[in-house]
């Protein structure tokens, strides 16, 4: 059996990572069907079809393409969603982002160039359905250049 000796035993070792902190990556060279659940984050750089419900960030970057409901803590879409995100606390949609769904968070960003089609709903508690301060709810068929 062999030992592993570290090169610089005087610098502190590294504590290992929270399970907050993981991300699993579906490389951009992947087409998975299935079904995602768990804690930590997610990327997806290739193509996912299936539900993604997650204690955690999603993130679908530009050139991929996600097809199923979502559920995350925060979705960052640079790429393709075909589904509805729910309950998220924040949802960004990057330059190259397309969502064809509805969207249901906290709070949402849109940059200039990004696309969607379905129904907002952002800045409403989740219990009593009050709105907060500056709340806005609508349809959205459009494309932002």
């Amino acid at each position: 059996m062999s030992t592993i000796t570290p090169l610089n035993p005087d610098l502190p070792r590294r504590m290992p990572d929270r399970a907050d902190s993981k991300e699993s990556v579906i490389a951009s060279d992947l087409t998975i069907e299935g079904k995602i659940e768990g804690s930590g984050h997610v990327r997806i750089a290739g193509s996912f079809k299936g539900d993604v419900h997650v204690h955690g960030n999603l993130t679908i970057d530009s050139g991929a393409r996600l097809t199923g409901q979502v559920r995350a803590n925060t979705v960052v879409v640079g790429g393709e969603l075909h589904g509805n995100i729910e309950a998220a606390a924040r949802v960004e949609l990057l330059a190259t982002g397309v969502v064809a769904g509805d969207v249901k968070a906290g709070s949402l960003i849109v940059s200039a160039g990004s696309r969607m089609r379905g129904q907002v709903e952002f800045g409403w508690e989740e219990k009593g359905a009050k709105p907060l301060a500056g709340a806005v709810s609508g349809k959205v068929d459009s494309a932002f250049s």
